[in-house]
C-alpha cells in the first residue's frame, strides 16, 4: 500500500481476515459495523471518510453492511448500530457504539498517534476564542493556515470566528476560495445557512429596535419574523423559536406560513449541532399544526 493512499473498503465475510485482520499488525484498522439505511451509521460513515482522506496512509477504514453480512454480525456481536471497532495485531483493542462527534473521532485517532499539528492549534484557538481571546484565536489560526494550508478544517473554524464578530465580508471572501467538497460538508451548509442569516438580518431595523417594537406592539407578528431572523444571525436559536411559535399560536397563515417555514428552517439548521432542540422545536411544531 502506497504510504498517501486512502485505505477505505467495503468488507465482507470472505475478505474480513485479509483487509482488517491482516492489515491491522501494520495500522489501526477503524471496522465500522452499519446499516445504510440509519442516518447516524451515514453521518458516521461519512465523517470516517473524511478522517481517511485528510489521513491517507495512517489507518484503514473498514466498512461492514450488517445488513448483508449477517455472519460477521453475529460473529461480532454487533447489537446496535453503528458500532466502531479498532483492530490492532489481529486483536479488538477499542469499541464505540453510537454516533460519534467529529471531535470525538478526532480525538480517538490521536490516541493512536493520527493527527495534525494545524489540528492541536485549531483546538487551542478555539478554546482562546470561547474565552474572549479572539484576537489570539485569529493568531493562532493564522499561523495553522500557513503552516498546513492543505488543512481546509481550519480555514472553516476561521469563518465561523469572522461570523460570530460580524465580518461577513471577510468570511464570505475566505469560504468562496474553499473546495466545493468543503462547502458541500455538513459545516460548510451550515456556515452558509448562518451567512444567508447574518445577510437578512442586515435588511430587518436591527435586533435592539426590533425587540423595543414587539415590547410595545406584540401583535406585531411582521416584527416578530424580523426578530427571529436577527436571533439566528446570533445564534440564538431558542429565542428565535420562541418568536416563530408566537406567530404560528396566534396567526398561522400569516405571510402565507413564513413563520412555519422559518421554523422549520431553524430546526434543519440545528439538527447536526443541537439534536436535542430540533427534536423539542420539532414536537412544539407538529403541535401547534394540529391546533
Amino acid at each position: 500500500m502506497s504510504s498517501n493512499q486512502v485505505l477505505n473498503f467495503e468488507i465482507s465475510q470472505s475478505n474480513f481476515n485479509s483487509v482488517v485482520l491482516m492489515n491491522s499488525y501494520k495500522l489501526p484498522v477503524f471496522t465500522l459495523f452499519m446499516s445504510p439505511s440509519l442516518g447516524m451509521c451515514i453521518q458516521l460513515e461519512n465523517l470516517l471518510t473524511n478522517f481517511a482522506e485528510d489521513f491517507a496512509g495512517q489507518f484503514l477504514l473498514a466498512r461492514v453492511d450488517i445488513d448483508m453480512e449477517t455472519d460477521l454480525r453475529e460473529q461480532y456481536e454487533i447489537v446496535n448500530v453503528p458500532t466502531l471497532k479498532v483492530f490492532k495485531d489481529g486483536e479488538m483493542v477499542h469499541q464505540e457504539v453510537g454516533l460519534l462527534e467529529e471531535a470525538e473521532l478526532a480525538a480517538l485517532l490521536k490516541s493512536y498517534g493520527i493527527y495534525k499539528a494545524s489540528d492541536e492549534m485549531r483546538e487551542q484557538a478555539k478554546t482562546s476564542h470561547l474565552n474572549g481571546d479572539t484576537a489570539g484565536a485569529i493568531k493562532l489560526l493564522t499561523e495553522a493556515i500557513q503552516s498546513d494550508p492543505s488543512n481546509t478544517r481550519v480555514a472553516l473554524d476561521m469563518i465561523q470566528i469572522l461570523l460570530d464578530i460580524n465580518e461577513l465580508t471577510e468570511a464570505k471572501s475566505l469560504f468562496n476560495r474553499l473546495p466545493d467538497k468543503d462547502k458541500n460538508s455538513e459545516i460548510g451548509k451550515a456556515i452558509i445557512g448562518q451567512m444567508t442569516f447574518k445577510d437578512l438580518a442586515t435588511k430587518t431595523p436591527g435586533l435592539v429596535s426590533l425587540l423595543k417594537t414587539v415590547e410595545e406592539t406584540p401583535e406585531d407578528y411582521e416584527a416578530r419574523l424580523y426578530l427571529a431572523v436577527c436571533y439566528v444571525a446570533e445564534h440564538a436559536y431558542e429565542e428565535a423559536l420562541d418568536q416563530v411559535f408566537e406567530i404560528l399560536e396566534n396567526d398561522r397563515g400569516f405571510k402565507e406560513g413564513a413563520a412555519q417555514e422559518l421554523t422549520i428552517t431553524i430546526i434543519n439548521m440545528l439538527e447536526g449541532s443541537q439534536p436535542e432542540l430540533a427534536k423539542d422545536a420539532r414536537r412544539v411544531l407538529s403541535n401547534l399544526l394540529a391546533q
